[in-house]
């Protein structure tokens, strides 16, 4: 099936199914005119490893569901930080540790942020 959603469109089904599985601070910044590697970073974090897998295993399976499979994924197997690259889109699962220690909102504060409130819940 090919791509055919808006990145509006992945975006909110990322973003949704982050916090339907109670993602804590969900983020989502526009890095597209700072950097090659994507167009949007999702940055959500988990309390737990386990949590963090399920919200990472959420996203990827309602993308999914839409036709969209990742180029990769970079992390699972009970990590702290779990990466999923769909190309224009990067979403950054982490544990809140690991969240403070790498602090993408810092490194990409120039980065413009999305307003995602009507995603949540």
């Amino acid at each position: 099936m090919p791509d055919t959603l808006t990145q509006k469109q992945k975006l909110e089904i990322i973003v949704k199914a982050l916090d339907s599985k109670k993602a804590e601070d969900i983020k989502v910044i526009k890095v597209g005119d700072l950097t090659i590697i994507a167009d949007y970073f999702v940055i959500a974090d988990g309390t737990s490893s386990t949590q963090t897998k399920a919200l990472a295993d959420e996203a990827e399976y309602k993308m999914q569901e839409n036709g969209v499979t990742p180029n990769r994924v970079q992390g699972n197997n009970g990590s702290n930080w779990v990466i999923i690259d769909y190309g224009d889109i990067v979403v950054h699962v982490f544990s809140k540790d690991q969240r403070e220690f790498y602090n993408l909102e810092r490194l990409w504060r120039d980065g413009e942020d999305v307003d995602i409130s009507e995603w949540v819940k």
